[in-house]
């Protein structure tokens, strides 16, 4: 059974955090392919309006370049509205019925789980794997979720950090790879 990960977020900015924690699930876990799923609109965050669509998948292809197992797939992009993990979870069941699915989700989104659109139905399609924060305790799901702790590279950085940053003028290239730092001066991205 082939093992594919789905790694859903804003990715605004996309950071080398998410590229070091999918590499860590890939190395951990034997994943075959990291699919990166930028959402249109979290359900978590209505009132946050990201950069625009184009942008952030532009920063995805530039940071994700050369690596031959992650991709992207922009599919709650292209829906639009709120993204919802389950839609998303379905669409890739039906692309690959014979894959075992795991999805990437930060310690702070698991004890929500349960609150999740059609929750019952993500426990029984997925695994999660859970995305630690340096000097954070572990957690625990709500039942009936299946999570596994990444171990490897948790690095302290935020999007929301990077932004901040941004906006202070301060350098974000050795946070977000200098690729992605370029384009976002460039775009005028997050001031």
């Amino acid at each position: 059974m082939r093992k594919i990960g789905l790694f859903g977020g804003s990715f605004d900015p996309v950071h080398l955090g998410h590229v070091l924690v999918a590499q860590a699930a890939c190395e951990e876990f034997g994943l075959e392919r990291l699919i990166f799923i930028p959402a249109a609109q979290s359900p978590f965050k209505p009132e946050s309006k990201p950069a625009s669509a184009t942008h952030r998948v532009q920063l995805l292809r530039l940071a994700l370049a050369g690596e031959p197992n992650f991709e992207i797939d922009a599919q709650e992009i292209q829906r639009g509205g709120t993204s919802f993990t389950i839609d998303t979870v379905r669409d890739w069941q039906s692309r690959c019925p014979d894959c075992r699915f795991f999805w990437l989700i930060g310690a702070d989104h698991v004890p929500t789980l349960d609150k999740w659109r059609d929750a019952n139905e993500l426990a029984d399609a997925l695994e999660f794997l859970v995305i630690p924060r340096p000097g954070q305790e572990a957690v625990s799901a709500p039942e009936p979720f299946r999570i596994h702790m990444l171990k490897g590279f948790p690095l302290g950085v935020s999007s929301s950090q990077i932004r901040e940053r941004v906006v202070a003028g301060l350098p974000v290239k050795h946070l977000t790879g200098s690729r992605v730092a370029e384009a976002i001066r460039n775009n005028g991205l997050y001031l």
